[in-house]
């Protein structure tokens, strides 16, 4: 019996040769090798502004890589997750990008605590992770493994950059206000690691919680201990917040304002009133253009992808973060961890500020801080920081292997 032209017997055997079809076998194989990157940020919470910068310029990392070939024409895509600032919810996130999506690698978290929590799945699990967010802890042994790298800065350097410059040109007498968690400990710590070298005087080390609105009642108190310096170690809105309450109350009249962290978006969101005069660091500025070709390269990539807007400092960590694994991958041929770790090991390179490699003992990126002022930009002017100096980082200034932990 004959069935629209077709025997019964031909029906099986033409269904059976479009199965076996090498066409369409390669497009079921390319489909299931798409290189997956998880990546949980906190899009909600008081840094959410940061992290949903961080995703776009992690596209613009995937988007390069996809034009530019893939790994023998695989893919790859970002799984963006939301961690809500939480560290047990950045766990549960990481773990179902491993175990339901089957990641390739995991870049991200915005938090010292949440990135350890992050690690502390992915590295019983074997699968590499690149942390974007500052923190001494994730490069001490106790914390480390063989598949943690680490692409943000960490307090202990930026502390150090920042205050080897504050300290020999503001004075000595130092009043710390910092956010009463990891990220806020750490930076201090820095501050004073060098500032003890250099003869500094710690008048108070004041903490707040994370996500404070009002720092009035703490104002008086550092305006009555008149420091020559004050160093503002906190993150996102807090810092925003801050900020204007002490220049509404006129601490800058009396005393130098220090942020070991000046935040591109953050300055973008308060206005130049608040953040006018401010002394920081950062990892990134998108003026670093003017002189390097790679931070041009990747600030046009940007604009050509987001209407002209321009990266932010955590945002280019995100790309780095990113391109780092993919470019270690097409190196080596494959995602397999145990090639791309001695490829990530070995790599040299410069995305978007300049040189910069990985430590072999921690996989920490050894990388330029630059010191940065505010400035009295209009309403609606992108170039709001002037780079006072660049400070290029070797592994002197970081903490040795054998203070990690390493032996």
């Amino acid at each position: 019996m004959k069935n629209n032209g077709l025997t019964r017997r031909q029906a099986v055997v033409a269904t059976g040769a479009a199965l076996a079809s090498p066409f369409l076998f390669n497009i079921a194989r390319a489909e299931a090798a798409t290189i997956k990157v998880g990546f949980p940020v906190p899009l909600t919470g008081p840094y959410g502004a940061e992290a949903q910068d961080q995703v776009r310029a992690a596209q613009v990392a995937i988007a390069e890589f996809n034009e530019t070939g893939g790994l023998k024409g695989r893919r790859a895509e970002l799984l963006v997750r939301d961690d809500k600032l939480n560290p047990g919810e950045a766990a549960t996130r990481a773990l179902e990008l491993i175990e339901s999506d089957k990641v390739d690698f995991i870049v991200g978290s915005l938090s010292a605590s949440v990135q350890l929590a992050v690690n502390n799945v992915t590295k019983v699990r074997k699968v590499l992770y690149n942390s974007i967010s500052q923190s001494d802890a994730i490069n001490e042994a106790k914390e480390f493994s063989r598949y943690t790298f680490h692409e943000a800065l960490n307090p202990h350097m930026t502390g150090g950059a920042v205050g080897r410059y504050a300290f020999s040109k503001y004075g000595k007498r130092v009043v710390f206000l910092s956010a009463d968690y990891a990220y806020g400990h750490e930076m201090v710590r820095g501050f004073q690691a060098v500032g003890k070298a250099m003869g500094i005087e710690t008048l108070a080390d004041i903490r707040h919680p994370l996500g404070a609105t009002d720092f009035s009642a703490l104002l008086p108190r550092i305006q009555a201990l008149k420091p020559d310096v004050l160093v503002i170690s906190n993150f996102g809105r807090d810092q925003q917040i801050v900020l204007k309450q002490a220049t509404d109350f006129g601490l800058k009249k009396s005393m130098k304002i220090v942020a070991p962290i000046l935040l591109y978006t953050a300055r973008i969101a308060a206005g130049a009133k608040a953040f006018e005069g401010v002394v920081g660091g950062t990892s990134y500025y998108w003026g670093l253009e003017k002189t390097i070709p790679s931070a041009r390269a990747f600030n046009d990539r940007f604009r050509k992808m987001y209407n002209g807007r321009l990266p932010s400092d955590y945002g280019s960590l995100a790309y780095a973060g990113v391109k780092t694994f993919l470019m270690a991958a097409r190196q080596v041929g494959t995602t397999d961890p145990e090639a791309v770790i001695p490829a990530m090991e070995a790599l040299k390179y410069d995305y978007y500020k300049g040189p910069e490699y990985y430590r072999k003992c921690d996989h920490q990126a050894v990388q330029s801080v630059l010191i940065i002022e505010s400035k009295n930009a209009p309403p609606g002017d992108p170039d709001v920081f002037n780079i006072l100096a660049i400070d290029q980082l070797s592994e002197a200034d970081l903490r040795s292997c054998q203070e990690l932990g390493f032996h």
